[in-house]
């Protein structure tokens, strides 16, 4: 997983793209193609909005109806269709993509903000474990899955498909214990080391002395797509949500800059993290 709850999946086998993941990249192209909005498409197809999005994010893999629907209300002459069974059918997993991560695998941008978890792309495996762990919700078979899925899905930082990654994070984010002092002054050292080495990463801490901003309304990420598409991601307790809309996208574009006028610069929140480490030794 990318972001705090969100669960993601593969979109890449043996560092190729799966029919699955193309699909899914295919669909979301020849709707904005169209110049329809994820609501006028299910008007179309008769599903429901939440419906198309699960799709598109590959939280759900389209069934043929749905498929069939599509060609037709994008006159595509079973396009989709033929992909799904000729395609598709021929991958050995279909390890169908699975929220943040479908467009996070794509993108080659991404601004992140995140004012309550370390993003689980630079999460150590003690804090994720601490993470899936909270509140026994989860079997601990399950946390395991999780884990092993979270910190194989990190391998991304370092393959050449890696997108430039501006992350801010509120100090906050530092300050809360998650899994113990050792885990905390470990993980904020891990960041350190990925804000100073890393060449496509640079992350911004905003300093607890800032006061009220609007980064503080909730998680959001943007990703711009190479072919000049941006879209937005949202988490919360239950599934995360892609928004496309113009407005919507404007809105937290507006966010981003406010939210990043209130950061420290690289050095200095680097400087913090490390202050912060020590508080946790």
């Amino acid at each position: 997983m990318i972001v705090g709850g969100v669960e993601g999946g593969h979109g890449m086998a043996d560092g190729q793209m799966t029919a699955a993941a193309f699909l899914i990249a295919e669909l979301r192209r020849a709707r904005v193609r169209r110049g329809w909005s994820q609501d006028e498409l299910a008007k179309a197809v008769n599903y429901s909005a939440s419906m198309v999005s699960a799709v598109e994010l590959g939280q759900q893999p389209p069934t043929a109806k749905y498929l069939e629907l599509v060609d037709r209300a994008l006159d595509t002459g079973g396009l989709f269709g033929r992909m799904s069974t000729e395609l598709v059918s021929l991958d050995r997993a279909q390890p169908w993509l699975r929220g943040w991560q479908a467009i996070f695998e794509q993108a080659r941008a991404v601004r992140w903000y995140e004012p309550r978890y370390v993003p689980g792309l630079f999460q150590t495996e003690d804090y994720a474990r601490a993470v899936f762990e909270a509140g026994g919700l989860l079997a601990p078979e399950e946390v395991d899955r999780r884990l092993t899925a979270r910190m194989e899905r990190q391998d991304v930082l370092h393959s050449e498909r890696a997108p430039q990654i501006v992350a801010v994070l509120d100090e906050a984010v530092l300050r809360r214990r998650v899994g113990g002092r050792k885990v905390m002054r470990d993980q904020t050292l891990h960041l350190v080391g990925i804000a100073t080495a890393h060449p496509r990463v640079r992350l911004h801490v905003v300093p607890r002395s800032a006061e009220e901003y609007p980064g503080l309304g909730g998680q959001f990420a943007l990703a711009a797509l190479p072919d000049g598409t941006e879209l937005a991601y949202l988490e919360c307790q239950v599934r995360g949500q892609e928004l496309d809309q113009p407005q919507d996208l404007l809105r937290l574009q507006r966010v981003w800059e406010a939210t990043l006028g209130e950061a420290l610069p690289p050095q200095a929140s680097i400087e913090l993290m490390n202050e912060v480490a020590e508080s946790w030794s």
